[in-house]
């Protein structure tokens, strides 16, 4: 962070030679403006702000997560209800968490920033846009280390304990089950919380950007200016209310009540924000206005404006609503993949990938009519308030998602307690609905991404200066293959670190159990600790490779082969991206739910598959274990990289326009 923060302030300083003198505005060359040092300054604090609460709302999230997983399971005692009850609202109190401290941090930053800015607003935004970076970049390291941690000792309890050893999962006789258990709430509660913070930030800042520079910056009206705030805090008491229809107005009764009932949360927050969004754009736009459209401004009126924010508000919900189909075991998807179990598990894989390419059409789909929706209405602005709309429910889609891990952490609880088989079967019940939670928690924040840093890179585009990102020039198609290359260069990273960690993970518990006499008896303790020990130390190793790849990038780009190269490496990352990471996510969402359907003998057709220990069910599990690292490290992490890159170029526009672009200088 502090290095990254000292790099900031230098290249921004340097635009004007670090001078302290006014200089002539960017877009408006008649006005004065605020000297880059200043730029650079507030970027810089913007930056530190946005990382610091990143790494906070991760913290806070993990320590959510822990306490509610141990009253989870002692709730589950009395009924399935009061566990769902514990678990869900858990999650809430992260989603809103988040949420809220976002919002807090950014407006107090806007005001105090203004202070010194006074009327350059158009300096004020550019020096906020680093905030967004700051979140994002924590959210990186949280995602990807989170990411290793968690699936180097999930693969190596794994295959050693259930495969090998054939005992249940969570176990306490298997040594790596404490590592593995500490890995969910790193990964999915630090990890995505961070993440969708980090989406959230970035598109306000994305919105922001561009508005400073339309009629509402150019006037100087504050309330329109700060729209972008007011969706997201009309979006906390949209949530609010949704999550007292889950909790108090409607009891979970009994198991096959918790899906719907986590389902109708989407469904009903996303109604009722219909309606917020309607009633802010009302009371805080004006009936018509122009918005900053590369190099002219556009005129749109308000309720067009609203059009842009509901339709990514529904786009965000079609794409929860599919990654669910696909991944979900109540529907024929799952059930075919864990049908294609029989014959071993190659067929297995194959009907996996296939799944998980297939779940990535209609999404594709979504964000295409979202995008041209919202472009064809109000231009690059349109784009970030539509990001902003999928967010705008941020607070209910965390709660889902976090009740993911909880209840995770509550079955292994109970198992490790030693608690009745009944209590097990009842946060099972409460697991299996939370992967797919998790999953359209995942396809949320992938869908965003691909909003926000098409925003981020309209934004990017207009401050460095290019009219059109023309792919027929070399020095764009170039960067345009390079740019759809590095998410399968990430991947490879990241997925290879994570065998690697799980490699020495089986050695050590193997070695755990053959050397440790009465292990396998249940009458001595295995080492958790040294187990533990790996899995921290890999995540922390093996991040530090794939980070400098997402951060350096755009910064190696930018200067070498300056704007327009980096325009297509922006480009072409986007929509590799977003391809890998959708598929990823559902293919290991979609195998690991193939094995709860197995295990969970729930219909005629699963109980002719398993029970546990068979070959069918044996097939499925690795099956699992290969879509632990493509659902829970590279998938996620992937949205981060588009998302980033789009950020970083954005806050070092101005140093890459006036400075970038040294090799083609040269010739």
């Amino acid at each position: 962070m502090i290095a990254f923060a000292i790099l900031i302030f230098v290249f921004l300083g340097s635009v004007e030679g670090f001078s302290t003198k006014g200089q002539a505005c960017t877009y408006d060359q008649q006005k004065m403006c605020k000297p880059a040092l200043a730029t650079a300054a507030f970027s810089t604090v913007s930056f530190l702000l946005g990382a610091i609460t990143s790494v906070l709302s991760g913290f806070l999230g993990m320590k959510i997560a822990t306490y509610a997983n141990a009253r989870t399971t002692l709730e589950a005692r009395k009924s399935v209800g009061k566990a769902f009850i514990v678990a869900f609202r858990s999650g809430a109190v992260m989603g809103f968490l988040l949420a809220a401290n976002g919002l807090l941090v950014l407006f107090i930053a806007i005001n105090l920033f203004k202070l010194y800015y006074g009327d350059d607003w158009e300096g004020l935004f550019e020096a906020i846009t680093g905030y967004g970076l700051g979140g994002s970049s924590m959210a990186l390291f949280g995602r990807v280390g989170g990411g290793i941690y968690t699936k180097a000792a999930d693969v190596g309890a794994d295959l050693v304990g259930k495969v090998e050893r054939n005992i249940p999962e969570d176990d306490p006789r298997n040594p790596a089950v404490i590592a593995d258990n500490v890995g969910d709430n790193v990964g999915d509660i630090a990890g995505m919380g961070s993440d969708l913070f980090g989406s959230y930030a970035e598109s306000s800042c994305a919105a922001l950007v561009v508005a400073s520079i339309s009629s509402f910056g150019i006037n100087h009206e504050f309330t329109s200016m700060l729209y972008p705030l007011l969706i997201s805090s009309i979006g906390i008491l949209v949530c609010l209310i949704t999550t007292l229809f889950a909790t108090d107005f409607f009891e979970v009764k009994a198991v096959k009540e918790i899906e719907p009932s986590l389902k109708k949360q989407l469904i009903i927050s996303t109604v009722l924000m219909t309606v917020g969004i309607a009633i802010v754009s009302w009371i805080g736009l004006p009936s018509s206005f122009t918005i900053y459209n590369f190099g002219a401004q556009k005129v749109v009126k308000n309720w067009q404006l609203f059009l842009c924010v509901a339709v990514g508000l529904w786009a965000g919900l079609i794409i929860g609503f599919v990654t669910e189909y696909y991944t979900s075991n109540a529907y024929s998807p799952v059930q075919d993949v864990a049908d294609s179990c029989r014959t071993g598990a190659a067929t297995n894989v194959i009907f996996g990938l296939a799944l998980g390419y297939k779940s990535v059409i209609i999404p594709i789909f979504a964000i295409a009519v979202s995008i041209f929706v919202s472009f064809s209405f109000a231009a690059m602005y349109g784009i970030a308030v539509a990001a902003l709309g999928m967010l705008s429910t941020i607070a209910t889609g965390l709660a889902i998602d976090a009740y993911g891990p909880i209840s995770d952490n509550a079955g292994g609880i109970a198992e490790m307690a030693g608690m009745s088989h009944r209590i097990r079967e009842r946060t099972d019940a409460l697991d299996a609905a939370g992967n797919t939670t998790a999953a359209i928690g995942k396809g949320f924040a992938i869908g965003s991404a691909a909003l926000v840093s098409l925003a981020l890179f309209g934004a990017f585009v207009s401050r460095a200066g290019i009219t059109t990102v023309d792919v027929l020039t070399p020095k764009v198609f170039i960067g345009l293959i390079v740019g759809a290359m590095l998410p399968y260069w990430f991947s490879a990273m990241t997925m290879k670190s994570v065998g690697s960690a799980a490699l020495k993970m089986v050695e050590e518990v193997r070695r755990q159990f053959n050397t440790i006499p009465g292990l396998m008896e249940g009458t001595t303790k295995p080492d958790y600790a040294t187990c533990v020990k790996i899995s921290t130390d890999a995540s922390i190793k093996e991040m530090i490779p794939p980070g400098a790849l997402v951060m350096l990038t755009p910064l190696i780009v930018g200067i070498f082969f300056g704007v327009e190269t980096l325009s297509g490496v922006l480009a072409g990352s986007l929509v590799s991206g977003v391809q890998i990471a959708i598929s990823a996510s559902n293919t290991g969402g979609a195998w690991d739910n193939a094995k709860k359907y197995i295990e969970a003998g729930a219909s005629e057709h699963a109980r002719t598959l398993g029970p546990k220990g068979s070959e069918p069910h044996k097939a499925a599990v690795i099956g699992d274990t290969i879509g632990d690292p493509l659902k829970d490290t590279s998938g996620p992490s992937l949205n981060i990289l588009i998302k980033l890159m789009a950020v970083e170029s954005l806050v070092f526009a101005p140093f890459f326009a006036t400075h970038g672009g040294l090799l083609f200088k040269i010739f």
